[in-house]
């Protein structure tokens, strides 16, 4: 008898992404942040490392900050998920969005929606941020290219417009 290779058999999942219901069928290995990219075309989420150092791939899970390259695409059903497509958009920018603008705090940009979404769940339970708490916050996303100074001023600009907003 020839040895057979099954594939994997595929897993109904149904995830609220962006406001947005998705039913689809996933292989029981799919990350998350590939299901988020290659299924649903949202191509902000990066993927920078594959090992859950760089924080390129942050999104919103059920209101959790999450690297999407650590968790299954079925770990994910039920949920709700929120993208840096769903944060805000061109014409109504996020404050932190508006921030990383104003203030210059992205040059390449690889990192900047996995910052974005760290610093958005952040500053829902700290509001009025120092900046060492959110030199502290970042220490799970790199930037290869800023000193992170104008990162932390365009974190700390928006916090302080979304508190007198």
């Amino acid at each position: 008898m020839a040895d057979t290779v099954l594939a994997p058999a595929k897993v109904a999942i149904s995830v609220t992404v962006n406001g947005k219901l998705h039913n689809a069928e996933v292989e029981p290995r799919t990350l998350l942040v590939h299901f988020i990219r290659e299924s649903l075309g949202l191509t902000g989420t990066h993927i920078g490392c594959d090992t859950s150092s760089c924080g390129a791939c942050v999104v919103h899970l059920n209101g959790q900050s999450i690297k999407s390259c650590t968790v299954l695409a079925v770990q994910a059903d039920g949920g709700d998920i929120l993208t840096i497509e769903g944060i805000g958009s061109a014409d109504n920018l996020h404050p932190l969005q508006e921030g990383f603008w104003e203030n210059h705090g992205l040059q390449c940009g690889y990192c900047t929606p996995g910052m974005i979404m760290t610093a958005a769940a952040f500053l829902k339970d700290n509001p009025d941020p120092t900046d060492d708490e959110i030199r502290h916050m970042l220490e799970g996303n790199i930037c290869r290219c800023t000193g992170y100074q104008n990162i932390v001023k365009s974190i700390s600009w928006a916090a302080e417009k979304m508190r007198n907003a």
